[in-house]
């Protein structure tokens, strides 16, 4: 039997290898398209669900706050942390409709909407990416598996060529930091 530690370990390993061969010129295209956000004055905007909401939340805090440099806050909201109007949104609207009402009335030209879904096929962050394709702004998708119907809808995507979620959220953890060091390198000066 093998021993499920090692496999975890195994299996992240393969998915490392992965982002590292296949993904880099990606990951590339993503921050060149994340810093001229900031550097042009835009919002970047998060949403996900369940684990890729708390993604959300942690790379829009290391904009805001810091990731390894102190320099001047970045404009980056997280649109799964606003209790009030989820609920609200979720009551009135629907789930499928929480992050889609918030984009309606915050994303701008010139603002990036990234949503993250292990699974590329979450309805709610599908709505919120054609809201704003249709206002204008930059969509990203940080996906997994065969990217879902998202890969389609966004105008970059980053596909983490995995199964396992928990895999996919490893990956999109590492990325994310990337992503945070690309922009601070260019645009926290």
């Amino acid at each position: 039997m093998t021993d499920p530690v090692i496999t975890a370990i195994e299996d992240h390993a393969q998915a490392l290898a992965a982002v590292r061969d296949r993904l880099v010129p990606d990951i590339q295209r993503v921050a060149h398209s994340l810093i001229e956000c900031i550097r042009g004055g835009g919002t970047i905007f998060w949403c996900g669900n369940g684990g890729s909401a708390a993604d959300a939340q942690h790379i829009a805090a290391e904009l805001i706050g810091r990731f390894e440099r102190d320099r001047k806050a970045m404009a980056s909201i997280a649109l799964t942390t606003d209790t009030s109007i989820l609920t609200s949104v979720g009551n009135d609207y629907g789930f499928d409709s929480i992050f889609q009402r918030q984009v309606e009335a915050l994303v701008r030209p010139g603002d990036v909407l990234v949503g993250l879904s292990t699974s590329g096929n979450s309805p709610n962050v599908l709505r919120a990416i054609e809201q704003a394709n249709g206002q204008g702004a930059t969509t990203i998708g940080l996906l997994g598996r065969d990217g879902g119907q998202l890969k389609d809808l966004c105008r970059l995507s980053i596909v983490i060529p995995a199964q396992n979620t928990a895999r996919i959220q490893e990956m999109h953890g590492l990325i994310g930091h990337i992503l945070c060091d690309l922009i601070e390198q260019e645009c926290g000066k």
